[in-house]
């Protein structure tokens, strides 16, 4: 059989120009993703190879992830980092920085400066930011780069994330170029794992290659032959059998040529089953090795990743003249790649060679394998584990993978672990007894980070099964209940796997107590406030029996979150309880975690600066422990303090972001979600903000957070009123208030009341907007909660049946939003107070507060408000609206947009009609129209398409009409 030609690129002429055009013009994100066989890494090849080759001032870094991995996090970023050397300015000009990679690169130690004070940081994730920043700083030194990292489907979460962290906002000189399989992506379309958002001033492709056409596999039958291409007849049937692949096309054609290299009829081509074709091709090719050679092929294939020659030569064991490396390598079965490694062009390739060899010679090879693997320092124990399943030695599959399972989390790989124990537990090889004590691990590694579905699954079919001694299947519910409740948001799932644990739990006081004291948290469920005090009283009992001190802490924390949370008087004196200078690392832990609680909980109520105070212990305790989790919730948190206290600068993207890294774990995004739908109504868009608001957690009666809920749906209320769908309110208050009532706390409606009770009042029924203001008065009486008091005023406002009491109750909700500070709410008050003023005919007191209100909505950036107000001072009088612009002041100078005008360029670039624009800013469609045609003007587009959102720095305060 004669060998064909390995062929220039053919087909794919535009996206080589799309990617050559991207890496030569840096910042750049270049995603080619394809199947398997369509050609990527040969596009890639034919870009990079001709920069590698001339020795430019580009440099070429490339890594590799593989289907078997090691727990080892940016492996394949630090494999390319390697190489960087020759292009590194001397190490004195090196920010100190990129010191810290010292240990991650030892080649480079020469090449970088000492690691900077202070040592390794305590908190991993704090650690790991450090850790990217100096790829950062390196990888800017070292510009112009080109970075490729191939078959990104494989890669460790690690990995993703340093990539994202690269392409938020890449070095000027970086081009980054990441191939994948889009199919076989974790998260289906996100091979970064979170969506990726091009930042600006940076170049983003997506090259999508797809299988050739029937002149296309011409042209590579032809490129393959080194002559003419084959008749159109063949193509087509070629074509046909092969669907367009690159890589299959390529190795039928080389198992079809005759000794002369001619091709058959295209009837040749009936009788290859189309499944069979790649394989029957392989062993075509396999067929002309020596024994060495085909024992060396096999080894490679049985060990799957690329591999050195000693590791080769190990497991083929052949005679000891011929490693057959050589041959392998000439008829092209193997290929060379980088830092002395051998391995298949391609994993279908390994796949055919590892199919043709016979069941005993496979476990054979599988087993000097484990021999050599296991000589390494230190042993790659995923590949171990891997080796020992397919020899049939069990016992060391599971020692193995046990030992890979806890290396990864101690690593911080998490879902390397669990998915290393989900292995073990999927396979019915593994004993029984070895199951429980498994699934032990797993739940309790996976409750540390964020993937579940699939544990989840795996706990529950084995506690489906009754070989599970009572105490390990109490303690496997307990942790399948705290996984469902907080990484997977199925809290009412989550509390009935917890109360179903709990009488196996009977010899385990300790741990019975951690699952009542979850039970306790009041914020989630249908069950009165009672029943969760009891349940804490319970806990607190199970506690004292038996006194496990890190336990004992997370007691401890949850009752005092569970005080704070409803605004309990002692709430303060309670948590100077918490033991913040306990020795023991595990009870800090806990107390780290009580203080986020106590965090959000203060935010709910008002307490602001103690917040403040509640979040710095808790950052400062997590960093002193190495605890993620609380330093996690605090951020989530955080983000909704800034919604409530007006730091609204940059909020959307921080939220935005939020929402795509707990895609698995949408309870964590609820504050994302009502902070992402109230900057929507605030901004007058609709649609988004309904759906970000329903997002929320209010139609999950069981499962949503209560508090976040509760003032979601205020937004949804405020948004109905606003569409003029009065009953559509209404129904959103009555369901929203019933489940305040039906748990008893009544702190958490300082927005929902105010906003039901103005509906209540504008459908005539006064008098039950009478009795739900006194039900939220007495409920909230005696209770520790700022913003409730504000917001009972404003309720009072709303149903005050004369302007003075109006004004009177406004007036002070005014004052107290403004003390906390709730910009936002200070404004609507003073708004609603206005009209109280209006009424009262005092109209210069009226246009102040109006004034005053758009003037704290356009800081905000809030643009539906402030053209609410300016509305009204166009109502209030002409002279009124003419003074405050005089205040003002006036802008706008040839090519800059002024205010107005900016408002209307965001709408336009958000894809908004004239007519909406209209209805949002309370302006008449002509006068729309006449401000796009400005905005096209200044801005030198000629369409809609054209126009970008102008930067928040760009947007100044309240503007004339």
């Amino acid at each position: 059989m004669a060998s064909a030609a390995s062929p220039a690129l053919v087909g794919r002429d535009a996206q080589l120009r799309l990617l050559n055009g991207a890496i030569t013009g840096p910042p750049s994100v270049i995603q080619v993703q394809g199947e398997a066989g369509i050609g990527k890494t040969r596009l890639v090849r034919a870009a990079i190879d001709p920069l590698r080759e001339a020795g430019g001032e580009r440099t070429v870094l490339l890594g590799h992830c593989h289907q078997i991995r090691e727990p080892l996090p940016y492996g394949p970023v630090f494999d390319a980092l390697r190489h960087v050397a020759a292009a590194l300015p001397p190490r004195e000009q090196l920010g100190p920085l990129t010191g810290v990679l010292r240990g991650y690169l030892p080649e480079l130690a020469d090449r970088l400066p000492p690691a900077p004070s202070p040592q390794p940081l305590d908190d991993p994730r704090a650690e790991r930011h450090r850790l990217f920043r100096a790829v950062h700083a390196l990888l800017a030194a070292a510009g112009p780069v080109v970075l490729v990292v191939e078959d990104l489907h494989w890669a460790d979460d690690g990995t993703r994330d340093l990539l994202r962290f690269l392409t938020d906002q890449p070095p000027d000189g970086l081009a980054l170029v990441v191939t994948f399989r889009r199919e076989e992506l974790p998260v289906p379309g996100l091979p970064f794992g979170h969506a990726y958002r091009r930042a600006p001033g940076v170049r983003g492709e997506v090259i999508s290659l797809t299988p050739l056409d029937v002149e296309g596999v011409r042209s590579l039958a032809g490129a393959l032959l080194g002559r003419s291409a084959p008749t159109p007849e063949f193509a087509a049937k070629l074509h046909e059998r092969t669907a367009g692949v690159p890589f299959v096309i390529e190795e039928v054609v080389r198992s079809l040529l005759d000794d002369e290299g001619r091709l058959p009829e295209p009837e040749a081509l009936d009788r290859m089953a189309v499944p069979l074709l790649l394989r029957e091709a392989m062993a075509e090719r396999l067929a002309g090795l020596s024994p060495g050679a085909l024992s060396t092929v096999r080894a490679a294939a049985v060990l799957r990743l690329p591999a050195d020659e000693p590791l080769i030569a190990a497991v083929s064991a052949p005679a000891p003249s011929e490693t057959g490396l050589g041959q392998a390598l000439e008829a092209g079965v193997l290929l060379e790649q980088p830092d002395g490694q051998y391995g298949f062009r391609h994993t279908l390739a390994q796949q055919a060679v590892y199919d043709t060899i016979p069941g005993p010679e496979r476990r054979l090879i599988h087993q000097r394998a484990m021999a050599a693997l296991a000589a390494l320092d230190p042993p790659p124990l995923v590949q171990l584990a891997h080796h020992a399943r397919r020899a049939g030695d069990f016992a060391a599959w599971q020692r193995h993978g046990s030992a890979a399972a806890d290396r990864a989390a101690a690593l911080g790989d998490i879902p390397l672990a669990v998915e290393v124990l989900e292995g073990l537990l999927a396979d019915p090889k593994l004993p029984r007894d070895a199951r429980g004590p498994l699934a032990l691990r797993l739940s309790g590694v996976a409750a540390i980070g964020l993937s579940h579905r699939r544990v989840v699954r795996i706990l529950r079919h084995l506690l489906k099964d009754d070989f599970l001694s009572p105490q390990v299947r109490g303690q496997a519910r307990l942790n399948l209940g705290i996984l469902l409740s907080n990484q997977a948001g199925a809290v009412a799932a989550g509390r009935q796997e917890i109360l179903t644990a709990l009488p196996d739990l009977h010899d385990s006081p300790s741990l019975a107590a951690r699952g009542l004291a979850l039970l306790a948290m009041p914020a989630w469920g249908g069950e009165p406030l009672s029943m969760h005090q009891e349940w804490m009283v319970q806990a607190e009992k199970l506690i004292d029996e038996d006194h496990e001190p890190e336990l004992a802490a997370a007691v401890l924390a949850n009752k005092v979150s569970l005080a704070m949370l409803v605004g309990a008087p002692d709430a303060f004196e309670l948590v100077a309880a918490l033991p913040v200078d306990d020795p023991a690392t595990a009870v800090r832990r806990q107390v780290a975690r009580g203080y986020s609680n106590l965090y959000d909980a203060a935010v709910a109520l008002g307490h602001y600066a103690a917040a403040e105070r509640f979040a710095e212990q808790s950052r400062r305790i997590a960093e002193e422990t190495g605890a993620l989790y609380p330093e996690f919730l605090v951020e989530m948190s955080s983000i909704r303090l800034d919604l409530l206290t007006g730091r609204w600068k940059g909020l959307r993207e921080r939220a935005v972001a939020a929402v795509e890294m707990t895609f698995e774990a949408p309870l964590l995004a609820v504050d994302a979600r009502l902070t992402l739908g109230m900057l929507a109504l605030a901004r007058g868009e609709w649609d988004e903000a309904g759906a970000h608001l329903e997002a929320a957690g209010v139609r999950d009666l069981d499962s949503g957070f209560l508090p976040v809920a509760a003032a979601a749906s205020s937004g949804l209320v405020e948004l109905h009123l606003t569409r003029d769908s009065l009953e559509s309110a209404l129904r959103e208050a009555d369901l929203a208030v019933g489940r305040l009532r039906r748990k008893g706390v009544w702190v958490w409606g300082d927005q929902l009341v105010p906003a039901a009770a103005g509906a209540l009042v504008r459908a005539g029924r006064r008098g039950e907007a009478a009795d739900l203001v006194g039900e939220f008065a007495a409920g909230i009486e005696s209770r520790n909660a700022p913003s409730a008091q504000a917001g009972l005023d404003a309720a009072r406002g709303a149903l005050a049946r004369d302007a003075d009491e109006a004004a009177h109750y406004y007036a002070r909700a005014r004052a107290a939003y403004e003390a906390m500070p709730r910009p936002c709410d200070a404004a609507r008050a003073a708004e609603s107070e206005s009209g109280a003023r209006l009424a009262l005919g005092d109209r210069e007191r009226a246009a102040d507060l109006v004034a005053d209100a758009g003037e704290r909505y356009a800081v905000l950036g809030a643009t539906h408000d402030a053209a609410r107000c300016r509305h009204l001072l166009r109502e209030i009088g002409p002279e009124m609206n003419r003074a405050a612009a005089r205040r003002r002041g006036r802008g706008g100078g040839s090519g800059v947009l002024s205010p107005r005008e900016s408002e209307v360029a965001r709408l336009v670039a958000l894809g908004r009609t004239n007519r909406e624009i209209a209805e949002v800013l309370f302006l008449s469609r002509r006068t729309v129209d006449t401000h796009v045609a400005k905005v096209l003007r200044k801005l030198g587009v000629r369409t809609r398409a054209d126009v970008r959102e102008p930067r928040p720095d760009d947007r100044p305060g309240l503007v004339e009409s």
